[in-house]
């Protein structure tokens, strides 16, 4: 299934490069969600990209992460797990931009993709991402200075254009997954294994 969705992300990039209206018709634009109804947008946001680095490095998160969360969960628990916690990321981006005020273009797996960075550290806590290539960090650290970054990232307002609340959202939504269905607590694992 993660190979499946890769291909289908490179699919669909490749499609709104050639079409700008197929690229707005897909991602997620609150007043066209408001205004014309286009609710589709928060399922298939996730699968646009604003450029070939974008595209990239969340196709790279996906395979390095999604394919051993996927062997966990089994493929059709994982694609539930990748679509919602994406999709409700979605969902949380779109109430906060209204709230804001503020109409801009969401594209991006990076919410599904954080889910899933989550949910590898919780299945292989003892894990080391080596960051840069160098830097051995133990999956549960990465993902507790991620959300650092990110919160800080949001707060502080740096690196404009990437949608940091959105990735929160992905951490967000992916621990209540693991508690509500799989009857696990990310936090108790994380303190489990330090």
């Amino acid at each position: 299934m993660t190979v499946k969705l890769i291909i289908a992300n490179v699919i669909i990039f490749g499609l709104t490069m050639l079409s700008d209206q197929l690229y707005v018709a897909l991602a997620m634009v609150p007043g066209y969600i408001v205004y014309k109804y286009w609710i589709w947008q928060f399922v298939t946001y996730m699968f646009v990209h604003g450029g070939f680095s974008h595209l990239f490095f969340n196709m790279f998160g996906l395979f390095v992460f999604g394919s051993p969360v996927e062997k966990q969960l089994g493929s059709k628990e994982f694609l539930l797990f990748y679509l919602l916690t994406g999709t409700f990321s979605g969902i949380f981006s779109f109430i906060a931009y209204l709230i804001a005020g503020v109409n801009v273009v969401l594209v991006g797996a990076s919410g599904a993709i954080f889910a899933v960075m989550l949910a590898f550290a919780v299945f292989y806590p003892h894990a080391r991402i080596f960051v840069f290539g160098i830097l051995p960090v133990k999956a549960p650290i990465l993902v507790v200075v991620y959300a650092g970054i990110e919160l800080y990232n949001q707060v502080v307002g740096t690196r404009a254009g990437v949608a940091h609340l959105t990735h929160l959202a992905g951490f967000g939504f992916a621990y209540l997954y693991m508690v509500v269905r799989l009857k696990i607590n990310p936090i108790k694992v994380f303190l489990d294994h330090r």
